[in-house]
């Protein structure tokens, strides 16, 4: 099974960014994660007309991060694919719905993981509106919920390590940017 999914990353491709967000080259995107090069991704916040954010938990064969919680979609623009399109393309390959997504920003962090792997991600935030249930991809999301920000930022307090560190990033930089 490994070394499916090994070859499956191996094949997909990362684009590479400096710190201005400008194109540098492509990487399979194992390879990016291995070696913690700046590249381009982007993440989905989604919000139902309660005020609750839409969290899923990622699958348990994710290479990194598997079965912490985080936002709704998080993944990696194509070559020459605009991250509006990528977004809209992602978040129903995860989560079987779409919905308006306005941008919010970006910024750029760093996080090593358990196995050794490394983001180093130059990130688009976006954010939207559903109040309806996703219909998970079981490759990417084992479960979903919503949870009230009061909840949230209680649930991030008391155990930080049941969520992914680009979540915890993101919630903290933007919590007034998208509106939390």
């Amino acid at each position: 099974m490994w070394s499916n999914i090994i070859l499956i990353m191996q094949e997909e491709q990362v684009v590479l960014v400096n710190e201005s967000d400008e194109f540098l080259g492509l990487m399979p995107k194992l390879e990016v994660h291995q070696k913690g090069v700046l590249h381009r991704a982007f993440s989905v916040f989604i919000f139902n007309d309660k005020n609750q954010m839409m969290l899923q938990q990622r699958a348990l064969t994710k290479y990194h991060s598997p079965g912490l919680w985080t936002n709704a979609c998080c993944s990696h623009q194509r070559y020459q694919e605009s991250t509006m399109d990528a977004a809209h393309r992602r978040l129903m390959e995860e989560m079987g719905f779409d919905t308006v997504l306005d941008y919010k920003g970006s910024f750029i962090y760093k996080a090593d993981f358990p196995n050794g792997l490394k983001e180093h991600e130059f990130d688009h935030v976006l954010m939207g509106i559903y109040n309806d249930e996703p219909v998970l991809n079981p490759d990417e999301a084992s479960d979903w919920k919503w949870v009230s920000l009061d909840q949230l930022r209680e649930d991030l307090k008391n155990s930080p390590d049941s969520f992914t560190p680009w979540f915890r990033i993101i919630f903290e930089k933007f919590e007034n940017l998208i509106g939390l």
